[in-house]
């Protein structure tokens, strides 16, 4: 026997296994399945399995998966909702000093490991720096802290 399920490559096992019914195997799987479409339309997969484990019933995701194709469950996956095109228009600049500032953060680390941040002013008009502090780290803990106006 062995030789001859060699030869149609089928394994010992599977020659012995008698043969299930599959329609009468899922027929639970199905009508609950039918139950949760039937409430929750829009749910997919993964949703109805996990309802149905904490509903109490044991089952297999694979079995659940094979079935819901079989059904033709599965949902097309949503598509992105898309933002409108935005109409480019060029940055304003004021027109003189004094009117409009920005600050910027930046950190960087040396060569050594030790990190620092700075603060930048800038205005924006003449688009000059007005100020930078730098904060040097030891520790994780800023050695001085600034506090000018």
């Amino acid at each position: 026997m062995s030789r001859a399920c060699r030869a149609m490559k089928l394994g010992r096992a599977r020659f012995y296994r008698p043969q299930r019914d599959g329609a009468a195997h899922d027929a639970p799987v199905i009508s609950r399945l039918n139950e949760i479409v039937a409430k929750h339309g829009r749910w997919g997969f993964w949703k109805c399995f996990h309802w149905m484990r904490l509903k109490g019933e044991t089952c297999i995701h694979k079995r659940v998966w094979r079935v819901c194709k079989s059904m033709k469950l599965n949902l097309p996956r949503r598509a992105k909702r898309r933002l409108p095109a935005r109409v480019r228009e060029p940055l304003s600049a004021p027109p003189q000093a004094d009117l409009q500032w920005s600050m910027d953060f930046m950190h960087d680390t040396l060569y050594h490991g030790k990190r620092f941040r700075t603060i930048n002013v800038l205005d924006e008009g003449i688009r000059e720096v007005l100020a930078i502090d730098i904060v040097i780290f030891h520790r994780n803990i800023p050695i001085v802290i600034f506090q000018e106006n």
